[in-house]
């Protein structure tokens, strides 16, 4: 059977590391798509890469960057963009994404650095982005990154995203964990950030877990089990959106694949009950 070719049709997904290359056939059977950083595979040959190639080529892919730096003062590095637009195309991922924020300048840090919500940002990122998407022949999606501070803002977090995402003519993933994390960090209300958010432009989005430091400060870890009320979060997402395809990412402390797979069918449960949910309601709305 083909694998899927439309992202929009899919449901649940999962971040795939090295560590469960040898739980093919239990993925395969578990997971509507996958997700990888094309850093930690472009260059990736032998057993290793024929083992990752057997996953690319059976279960549909998207791809999630992590050093792009699309915020960054340094140029845009352009041979490596060319190197990911083959790897997409190499393994037929069906999307591109990356972080909005920047994490290098005369060499990489391992932190995401957030960028200041100035209009002069936007017009910097907005046409950076336009010159990857000419050069990959597609849009990418920018997803809204946790961070701790604010240097020399001008608008809000809300603002300069949407800024961003219009002026570049990008999509959106929607990291649900990050918004539940930086409202609580910086004090706004998550529901009022994501009733915000362009619907038509978001393309998937992510859920993970985060540590609680302090009643007013949380980190986003990705290295524990999804929180409740990041759950109830995604819920009024669909809410307002719909249901997306989500993945679950975990990169620290991985628990073996079945239970991993176990959390991810609990988006299942959730996008199940919220499309039973709009059917509900257009069926309603058809006899009234």
């Amino acid at each position: 059977m083909p694998i899927a070719s439309n992202l929009a049709a899919l449901g649940a997904g999962l971040g795939l590391r090295r560590d469960m290359l040898g739980d093919y056939e239990l993925i395969r059977d578990a997971v509507d798509f996958l997700e990888v950083a094309p850093e930690n595979w472009m260059t990736v040959g032998g057993p290793l890469g024929a083992r990752f190639r057997q996953f690319t080529d059976n279960i549909p892919f998207v791809c999630h960057g992590l050093s792009l730096s699309i915020g960054s003062p340094s140029e845009l590095d352009m041979p490596f963009v060319r190197n990911v637009s083959e790897f997409l195309s190499r393994h037929r991922v069906l999307c591109y994404s990356e972080h909005l924020s920047y994490c290098s300048d005369d060499g990489h840090l391992y932190d995401l650095m957030p960028i200041p919500f100035v209009e002069e940002a936007v017009h910097h990122v907005a046409e950076r982005v336009r010159r990857v998407q000419d050069c990959l022949g597609q849009r990418i999606a920018l997803e809204n990154v946790s961070y701790y501070a604010q240097p020399m803002a001008e608008m809000s977090e809300q603002e300069f995203l949407l800024a961003v995402i219009e002026e570049s003519d990008c999509d959106l993933l929607l990291d649900v964990n990050n918004v539940f994390v930086n409202a609580t960090n910086h004090r706004y209300d998550p529901r009022v950030f994501l009733a915000a958010m362009p619907t038509e432009r978001i393309r998937y989005m992510h859920i993970a877990g985060h540590y609680d430091e302090a009643p007013d400060l949380l980190v986003d870890t990705h290295g524990s089990d999804v929180k409740d009320d990041v759950w109830e979060l995604l819920r009024f997402t669909y809410e307002c959106h719909g249901v997306k395809p989500t993945l679950l990412e975990r990169d620290f402390n991985i628990p073996e694949t079945a239970e991993l797979l176990r959390e991810l069918q609990r988006i299942r449960d959730i996008q199940e009950a919220a499309s039973g949910s709009e059917h509900s309601k257009t069926s309603v709305q058809q006899e009234a």
